[in-house]
């Protein structure tokens, strides 16, 4: 068992602290957001995850997790502290350091003792560096190592992603650090590597580029798939099942979005231009990215001629199913260029509709998926939540005015739909 502290409380902090304290470990979470952190010590987490509220219930009864917002009450006496608060996109491009640079100040101010200190959140390379830097620029009189710990956690599978990983990856300058954190891992069976800190640093954003290369990609085929007959879905499987290139992140749709891909990928192309490097294929991901969405107004406005007075009801808007995440969710871009094309929005999503609200005041927004199609000309998929795969087409077909469905997500049998009465578009299909 080890003293832990973990620094930020959001997504990847209160998923690293439950997980931690889930392997028997005394975890204090600190964050600075006191509203947060009293609803955490009511035993009620701020956003939507599956199974993380009931982690943090056992373990906080149990007495290895604790929430408080004062640093003096966490860093004295911890063996680790993980920084896992935001980087948002900087000017530029560039990771935004300042929630970073206050940990370490904090770091620097409260440490009793030697302390290893883990970078959990997504940083550019160097960023090791930067804490140590700052930290003893502080003057700390106690000793410490800084060990970038990436995660490499999905939405809506945290939990699984944290206890059954693909791969843990640690790196530090001082190898006795890194060992240090492994040990943390012990219990899981997985596979360890541990590198210096810049590859550790640089394996998180190649991770999260090249994925979100891939779905850029089979988004490009299924443009020319649209022109020549071909069914993108169909061209993916058929990719898929060559074991060099597997099934994974080949789904055609409106593009990605949430915390991680849009934001690394620019980050990943800033860190290149500032090294006097021209990254071109990053710069066509986002790209192919930003035209995903626009295609799929482009395909409603084909369909209803004129967007002007239509009604279109949306299905989904956090950007993907499981999470009721709205960062850089396809939602947002969608409904405001529907509206400045003179479109009425009315939506419905099973989890993020609280958190759209603030973004998107003026949609309108329903109780279920009927409701929302409820004498609307034409439904736009836009989230793949399984109950939209569920959906009664004949019941959403009678109450619709107009029988267009655009299927953002390639969710539905094209066939099935246009015998329900329905005109279907997809991505890449006909």
């Amino acid at each position: 068992m080890s003293n832990v502290a973990v620094l930020g409380a959001g997504y990847v902090g209160l998923t690293t602290a439950a997980c931690l304290a889930d392997l028997g470990n005394q975890v204090a979470v600190v964050d600075v957001d006191q509203a947060k952190v009293d609803q955490l010590r009511r035993h009620s987490i701020h956003f939507y995850e599956p199974g993380l509220q009931e982690l943090v219930v056992r373990n906080a009864r149990a007495g290895r997790l604790r929430f408080t917002t004062d640093y003096e009450d966490a860093i004295p006496g911890a063996e680790f502290a993980f920084i896992a608060v935001p980087t948002p996109e900087g000017e530029g491009g560039q990771a935004d350091l300042r929630y970073v640079d206050a940990a370490a100040d904090e770091i620097a101010r409260t440490c009793s003792g030697y302390l290893v200190i883990v970078n959990k959140s997504t940083v550019p390379i160097g960023t090791g560096d930067v804490v140590s830097d700052r930290i003893r620029s502080a003057e700390c009189a106690h000793e410490f190592d800084v060990v970038s710990n990436p995660e490499f956690l999905r939405e809506g599978q945290a939990l699984h992603d944290f206890m059954e990983p693909d791969r843990i990856v640690i790196g530090a300058h001082n190898r006795e650090a890194a060992e240090k954190v492994a040990r943390l891992y012990n219990s899981l069976s997985t596979r360890v590597l541990i590198f210096d800190l810049y590859t550790a640093e640089m394996v998180k954003y190649a991770s999260n580029a090249f994925l979100a290369t891939r779905i850029s990609f089979i988004n490009e085929i299924s443009r020319i798939c649209e022109r020549v007959g071909a069914d993108a879905r169909l061209v993916a499987d058929g990719m898929g099942l060559d074991h060099r290139i597997g099934p994974d992140f080949l789904d055609a749709g409106i593009g990605y979005g949430g915390s991680c891909f849009p934001k690394d990928v620019k980050a990943l192309a800033a860190t290149a231009a500032d090294l006097d490097l021209h990254p071109a294929l990053l710069h066509a991901v986002m790209d192919i990215n930003r035209d995903q969405r626009r295609l799929a107004v482009q395909k409603l406005a084909e369909c209803l001629g004129s967007l002007t007075g239509k009604t279109v009801a949306m299905l989904g808007l956090a950007f993907k199913p499981n999470t009721d995440d709205m960062r850089e969710a396809p939602s947002v871009e969608i409904a405001r260029t529907l509206m400045g094309q003179g479109a009425h929005v009315r939506a419905y999503d099973p989890a993020a509709i609280e958190r759209a609200k603030p973004i998107l005041p003026d949609i309108e927004y329903a109780a279920d998926a009927y409701l929302a199609a409820s004498d609307a000309d034409a439904v736009l998929v836009v989230t793949e939540w399984n109950e939209f795969r569920q959906l009664d087409l004949a019941r959403l077909r009678a109450t619709m005015r107009q029988p267009v469905l655009v299927d953002g997500r390639n969710i539905y049998d094209p066939e099935v739909v246009k015998r329900h009465g329905f005109i279907y578009r997809g991505i890449g299909r006909n």
